[in-house]
């Protein structure tokens, strides 16, 4: 099955919690075992797994990495989102996450972010879901 998640971001950096927007494609897949491919065709976004429970987490997470790489610093890419492109490329552009039993297999606290460091936007995730061979 393939499907796509429209997500549109609202401030220059945040982290958008996913994991039910993709958990309804599994179930709507009626795939019992396989994996579910999220892929992000944004060079400035990526994606993530990471606590859910606590929304400090992803506070923190930004606050972090804009310490790390801040938004000025010495670039040289003239349309300013250096930074962005660095975070992205320190996530990354994709994820594979295993299904069992018609569900992602997901630690309690976790969840899947989309990661925007160059908003607001709108922003499109392709994902594939697919079963194991039988």
């Amino acid at each position: 099955m393939k499907a796509q998640i429209e997500v549109a971001t609202h401030t220059r950096a945040e982290m958008i919690d996913v994991t039910q927007n993709l958990t309804a494609l599994v179930k709507q897949s009626r795939i019992q075992e396989g994996f579910c491919y999220i892929w992000n065709p944004h060079t400035t976004a990526a994606l993530t797994v990471n606590e859910n429970a606590d929304p400090d987490v992803t506070r923190d997470i930004l606050a972090g990495l804009e310490r790390f790489v801040p938004r000025n610093g010495d670039y040289r890419h003239a349309e300013g989102n250096s930074a962005a492109h660095i975070k992205a490329s320190l996530f990354g552009p994709s994820l594979q996450i295993m299904i069992e039993d018609a569900r992602l297999v997901l630690g309690t606290w976790q969840g899947v972010y989309f990661c925007e460091f160059d908003g607001p936007r709108r922003r499109r995730l392709q994902v594939r879901i697919v079963p194991l061979p039988e």
